[in-house]
């Protein structure tokens, strides 16, 4: 059912946003050139790694780091990337990724492999028997403000109480704390 769920809400999100998503990748070509797509090797389901899109929001030669261990973060932010993070448009690219069967709606947000510590509490916890997500649990309960161990509980409790109920509930959450810009951080800064 949540597969199902996934699928409708991705193929339909993806359809309605198409408009967006075209405005969005002609701003960022003209803000910095291309790719306007960016690619990242991120762990997913059964710990496996597979790749992310979303929309480039950094400069091309950025190395590749969690957003609070970036200190450079703010020199690297292109000009349309500032908009795109704050509104969150950046991740909508991230509903291929739910299409395709490599991310769900909701899920624990997908690590980068050098998140070392976090993705050895998650492995201890079972939290790689569920999807990654585009939003989840621990990002509507502080997102970027939490420690690694705050989040990995959070990810976990996920995994244990995961139901399309639990998945809307966090979905409508979700909306509000985009909209309010809530616990984001760049570079170790809070926004």
């Amino acid at each position: 059912m949540k597969r199902f769920f996934d699928v409708v809400i991705s193929l339909f999100g993806l359809i309605i946003l198409s408009p967006v998503l075209l405005l969005t990748a002609v701003v960022i070509f003209i803000d910095d050139g291309l790719p306007v797509v960016f690619r990242q090797k991120r762990v997913g389901r059964d710990a496996k790694l597979f790749t992310i899109y979303k929309f480039r929001t950094m400069k091309k030669d950025t190395r590749s780091a969690a957003t609070g261990e970036l200190s450079e973060s703010e020199e690297q932010i292109t000009r349309s990337g500032r908009i795109l993070r704050k509104t969150s448009i950046d991740e909508l690219l991230q509903l291929v990724n739910v299409l395709n069967g490599t991310m769900s709606i909701v899920g624990p947000r997908p690590l980068i492999p050098e998140e070392q510590e976090i993705h050895a509490l998650r492995e201890k916890y079972g939290v790689y028997k569920a999807r990654p997500g585009v939003t989840g649990w621990a990002q509507i309960n502080g997102r970027d403000a939490l420690d690694d161990e705050t989040k990995a509980l959070y990810d976990k409790e996920y995994v244990e109480k995961q139901s399309i109920a639990f998945d809307i509930k966090i979905l409508i959450r979700t909306v509000a704390v985009v909209l309010k810009r809530e616990n984001i951080t760049e570079g170790g800064q809070g926004k």
